[in-house]
Formats: structure tokens, sequence, C-alpha cells
């Protein structure tokens, strides 16, 4: 399988550390993505067992430019989207963060659209599953 090439807002391996101690079970980061709103990209983590408290076993983390503040919110609609993947120049696959990030490459691959849309040359469609990126096409 090839690597997929991601870039988060935040430090995912930070985040993970902290949010793995305080609730005493392992966080990993899943992607970073659109959720609610456009071009509002989210960190997006996981977690095996849902939330004692809030019951999603995914939650993002996202920095709002208005309010100047960094906000947590629940991330279990992930499941639901389609990512549209693209082979870039190093042989990583990559996707598009948010709406109107469009990405295009040397190579004649491009991914535009973050979850509204999928639109590109090349693409293969993934989805997320129990915190992995997953092929849909196979």
């Amino acid at each position: 399988m090839m690597k997929v090439k991601h870039n988060p807002r935040f430090k995912p391996e930070k985040i993970c550390e902290v949010y793995s101690e305080k609730d005493g079970v392992d966080i990993k980061y899943v992607c970073t993505t659109d959720l609610r709103v456009s071009d509002q990209p989210v960190d997006v983590f996981y977690r095996e067992t849902p939330h004692p408290d809030f019951g999603n076993r995914y939650f993002g983390i996202y920095y709002d430019v208005y309010r100047d503040a960094s906000y947590i919110v629940n991330a279990d609609i992930v499941e639901e989207f389609e990512f549209g993947m693209v082979e870039n120049d190093s042989g990583e696959l990559e996707y598009s963060e948010s709406h109107h990030d469009c990405k295009t490459f040397k190579n004649g691959s491009m991914i535009d659209g973050g979850r509204n849309y999928i639109r590109g040359y090349g693409y293969q469609v993934f989805r997320v599953k129990d915190g992995e990126l997953v092929n849909d096409d196979v």
C-alpha cells in the first residue's frame, strides 16, 4: 500500500500523546479534512472505543481564524465521506483537504474539491473505516 501524505494543521503526534494520556486509550491521527464547513480543515483523530461522555470515536481539532481560538468537535461524520486520492510526484498518495484545495502534480495527476466533490485526473476513491483510509475501489 502506498503511503498517504497528510498536511495536518497541528502536530498530530503531540495531540495523540496528550489525549491518549488524558483519556487512557490510544489515539491516532487519521486525516485533515473539511467536516461540515467549507474551507475549514479539521485534523481528525480516532479512538477505538467511544468516548465515555460523548459517544464519538472520532474527534477533530481546528483553528477558527475569526474567533482566534482552537476548537474540538465530534468528527464521526468522517466515515461518510469519499476521499479522492492521486499519486504525487514522490509516489505518495495525496487528497484535497478542503473545498478549494486544488493540487496538481508534474506527473499529470490532479485532485480538487475536498469533501464537496471529487474532481481530478487519475484518482482512486478512499473512505475512512475504523480509523484508516481504505481504498473504496477494491
